[in-house]
Formats: C-alpha cells, structure tokens, sequence
C-alpha cells in the first residue's frame, strides 16, 4: 500500500560527517534521501480524531501517536554511538517528525537512550540487537543471495529420500543457516513489524543504503527490496509516506 504521492517534495542531498565510518561509497543516495517533514508530524496525530481511523491496518497498535522528535544533538549523540551517518530522509524524520510510533503496519520502531549505560536501542520484538560496529559490513551481505534461491527451489519428495523427515530437516537447517546469517542484515536497521513475522529493515551501508528492504523468511521466501508503485526502489521517505497517504485517504473515504 505505497502512494507515489511525494515527487513535489524538494530534494537536497547531504554529506558525511567528517571522520566518521563512510556509508556513501557503496551506495546510493535515494530520491528522498533529505527533505522538508513539514506538517507530516501533524497530519499523523490528526489521523487519532479523523473517521475511520481505527480501519487502518496497525492503528490500533500505535493509535497515530509519535514519540517526541529528537534533538540534534541527540541525533549527533546517537550516530556517534553507532559510528555511521544515518540515511539522510531517517536522519531528518528523527528530527522534525518523531523517534518514532504511528507508521505503516504496527508503526515505526522507536529509537531510545539506554537507561542504564551509555548508547541507544531501537525497541522492537523482533529486532536484534543494535551495537557500535555493526555497520562496518556492507548491506545487504552474507551468503550469496543465489544460495538461498537455489535452496528454496528444492523439494524433496519421498520417492528420491529414504527418509523424507531427515531430507526435508536438513534442507531447513542450510536454509537456516543462510537466511539467519546475521551479516545479511548487518548494515541495517530494523524499523517495523508488519506482522506475521515479516519486518522491514533499512539498508544504512552499501549500495541499498537508504532504501527498505522486506524480510519475509518467516514464509518460506527470501528478504527482498521493497518497490515503489513505478517499481522503482522504495526509499524510507517514499515508505512512510506512501502510508501516511493511504492513511488519510481511508479515513477521507470513511468519512
């Protein structure tokens, strides 16, 4: 459910701060990788009054709240914790539009302090653990993703297995261990739970940096790019606000 409404929106591409682990050789800057939030905040929270509100997949998860938008110093605090720059549109939503809360399906993990030593997390289920370092690999990584198209396109069938049980687990297992590689998603960030076991990572180093990214393994399929209604790439602007359009597009037809 992705508007391509934002194509108005103005543009302006950044920079990497100086001595920092550089994340833009490999990669490219997305369309919107930096632009005006301007009214996006508002237009979030006014979805909690609006009809039909509650109809929008994951609003009664979030209920169309937000958490307070960070400082910029807080945003310096948190990349010089992670030692990478965030993706520019990221960078500018933590700024301007909230840390995070309302957004597509259960909302957009929120990124907090830890309370108890120094760094910061994004809170979330399904995520791992977000550590210093972890952006030196390159997104996406891992095994080579034919590996696990070639895995994923076997299917032991009993006449060729003695015993089809032990066939079908050992399959399981290689999948696993290409699919649960932890480098695959190494130079991500998760952000959202769409539910079902499916979550959607943010490509921050390498060539998908900017750009989102479906982790679906939990249905038998691999993690794949996320695509704009022209089909281009999905970049994080283009997904939050794709669904905010959607949003109060429903609650328009609602009322």
């Amino acid at each position: 459910m992705v508007a391509s409404s934002t194509a108005a929106l103005p543009v302006v591409v950044g920079v990497a701060a100086p001595g920092r682990l550089s994340a833009w050789g490999a990669g490219k800057v997305g369309r919107h990788d930096r632009l005006d939030w301007t009214g996006v905040r508002d237009r979030v929270l006014a979805l909690a009054a609006a009809p039909g509100g509650d109809k929008v997949f994951g609003a009664r998860a979030h209920g169309f709240a937000l958490d307070a938008a960070l400082t910029a110093a807080e945003v310096a605090d948190l990349e010089a914790w992670l030692d990478v720059d965030l993706p520019e549109a990221c960078r500018s939503f933590l700024l301007h539009v909230g840390a995070g809360g309302a957004g597509p399906a259960y909302g957009v993990f929120p990124v907090m302090r830890r309370e108890r030593s120094a760094g910061w997390y994004w809170a979330g289920e399904l995520i791992e653990e977000v550590e210093p370092g972890m952006f030196v690999e390159l997104f996406p990584g891992g095994a080579d993703p034919a590996a696990t198209v070639g895995i994923l396109a076997e299917r032991p069938v009993e006449e060729e297995f003695d015993d089809l049980a032990a066939a079908v687990e050992e399959r399981e297992e290689r999948l696993g261990e290409v699919q649960y590689d932890p480098r695959r998603t190494a130079g991500a960030l998760c952000l959202c739970d769409e539910g079902c076991g499916m979550v959607v990572w943010l490509g921050v180093t390498g060539p998908e940096r900017g750009r989102m990214w479906r982790d679906d393994h939990i249905n038998g399929t691999d993690l794949q790019p996320m695509r704009d209604a022209d089909g281009s790439p999905l970049d994080f602007a283009s997904w939050y606000l794709g669904w905010l359009a959607d949003a109060e597009a429903a609650c328009s037809q609602a009322g």
